[in-house]
């Protein structure tokens, strides 16, 4: 009579555990499939910014191609230095005439980079 005490109780058990088997088990095979089908885009590459050519560092010299107006063809094109780098625009730093200089945030396609430019020149 002992023994049926201690028998009967061990049953739910038992079904108990193989659900939380069956459950454990399914959550890793979602895991799986789920590597398996994301997997493809870890595969490709970010681009290297030392390979881009609009990469720039802090103390570069670039050329800023400036337009007065947004309508006008006349670019000019002014030496400048490279002070501060955020996601999407460059801060740089602009020299006056009278030994001063200015800085101003721009975006990165209106910079030439200066050595890039005397290769061609030469």
């Amino acid at each position: 009579m002992l023994e049926e005490q201690i028998d009967c109780p061990t049953r739910p058990k038992t079904s108990a555990m193989i659900m939380k088997l069956f459950q454990i088990t399914l959550v890793v095979l979602v895991l799986l499939i789920n590597l398996a089908i994301a997997f493809p885009s870890w595969a490709e590459r970010a681009p290297s910014l030392t390979s881009n050519p609009n990469y720039f560092q802090v103390g570069q010299k670039v050329i800023w191609l400036y337009k007065a107006r947004a309508d006008s063809s006349d670019v000019q094109r002014i030496p400048a230095e490279v002070v501060k780098l955020s996601s999407k625009q460059v801060q740089i730093k602009v020299y006056k005439h009278n030994n001063e200089f200015v800085n101003r945030w721009v975006n990165p396609n209106k910079l030439e980079n200066s050595q890039k430019v005397k290769g061609s020149v030469l």
